[in-house]
């Protein structure tokens, strides 16, 4: 039995350019970074499970790293396969392998989310071909899923305003702070925009900061403060929180489930993300604890093309908020299948898989 996997380094411009708080490199706003795999299985002939992972430096992860330790984790899951696509396999057998698949790939390396991403992600997409299936049924969960709301990045308040006005159908935009202009920003999005209006800071902001900033946020009818200050720094996470009328959700601090027990009392909310923490399996348990937990749930994503962002759709019904919008950055997503319903719910169909594949 072989599990045989192909990996390919992509690399797309964005529609516009996009910066956040922690972009180091002038280069990373102008087109993202993601590794595609496909996942062949000898008890599947015919079949492909796609995969992908965006690796951020940020977490440790390169597409060299991935290139270097995805035949690890491919040979720690491999004894798995007749139980997963076998022709004797079963879907509750199916379903129980893919849990250990994750376990095991855990035990086999530590961290490495994106990589572990892409092949959770491909395994879970080879499982629900093999029995005709979609992801989400695969995991028992909803196809009923909250809108995404739309990304911009940090740049001059006029062009952030203009982006919004472009963005104005969907329910919430997603306003990266921690620039030199962030009140500006918002006055500018407020002017053409309605709706609920989310921030994201990206570690950029101090404490002092955040608390003289809070009750301008509250004027402008933000709705959600996301990851303001740096990740170790949980101190000032509920410092503000503690202040804050406005829900505190930690990002670059949540980044598996091992981290959700110390942001009890913390912060209000967290948002889980594929590729930190594993795949559409780890996200689905990280999620469900999350909300056991009293936690809020934001569902993120990074800048990936529609096979990530299928695989983060299929547990968006576990989410409170939904910012699954990475796809729609890209100046050209190489893959089809996965369509917005004419507003801003992604659909979840029955096609089996993730219903995503590479266009002609």
């Amino acid at each position: 039995m072989t599990l045989a996997l192909r990996s390919e380094v992509v690399r797309i411009s964005f529609r516009d350019p996009f910066r956040i708080a922690r972009t180091v490199d002038s280069n990373e706003s102008d087109g993202m970074t993601s590794v595609l795999v496909e996942l062949i299985a000898d008890e599947a002939p015919g079949l492909v499970g796609l995969g992908e992972g965006y690796p951020d430096p940020y977490y440790g992860e390169t597409e060299a790293t991935m290139a270097a330790v995805l035949p690890r984790l491919v040979g720690s899951v491999a004894a798995l396969e007749i139980r997963l696509v076998g022709p004797g396999a079963d879907l509750a057998g199916a379903r129980a392998a893919l849990i250990e698949a994750a376990e095991r790939m855990a035990a086999a390396l530590g961290n490495n989310g994106a990589a572990k991403c892409a092949l959770d992600t491909a395994l879970h997409d080879l499982v629900g071909k093999r029995f005709g299936v979609p992801v989400h049924a695969i995991l028992g969960l909803s196809a009923t899923i909250p809108p995404t709301d739309f990304t911009i990045g940090i740049d001059e308040p006029a062009i952030v305003g203009q982006r919004a006005a472009r963005a104005a159908r969907f329910p919430a935009l997603k306003i990266k702070l921690g620039g030199p202009a962030d009140l500006e920003t918002l006055r500018a999005v407020r002017a053409v925009f309605a709706g609920p209006i989310r921030v994201d800071a990206n570690t950029g902001w101090t404490l002092e900061q955040g608390k003289r900033l809070v009750p301008e946020l509250v004027r402008f009818g933000v709705e959600l403060i996301e990851q303001p200050f740096p990740a170790h720094r949980l101190d000032d996470l509920a410092a503000l929180q503690a202040v804050s009328p406005l829900p505190i959700v930690a990002d670059e601090s949540a980044v598996t489930i091992l981290d959700l027990d110390r942001l009890v009392g913390v912060v209000a909310g967290v948002n889980v993300k594929l590729a930190k923490c594993g795949g559409p399996g780890p996200a689905a348990r990280m999620l469900a604890r999350a909300r056991a937990l009293g936690l809020r749930t934001f569902l993120g994503c990074m800048e990936e093309t529609s096979v990530g962002i299928a695989a983060s759709a299929a547990v968006a019904s576990l989410a409170d908020w939904v910012d699954l919008d990475g796809c729609l950055l890209l100046a050209a997503d190489p893959f089809e299948g996965l369509e917005l319903d004419g507003g801003c719910h992604w659909m979840l169909t029955s096609a089996p898989g993730l219903g995503v594949r590479r266009r002609a």
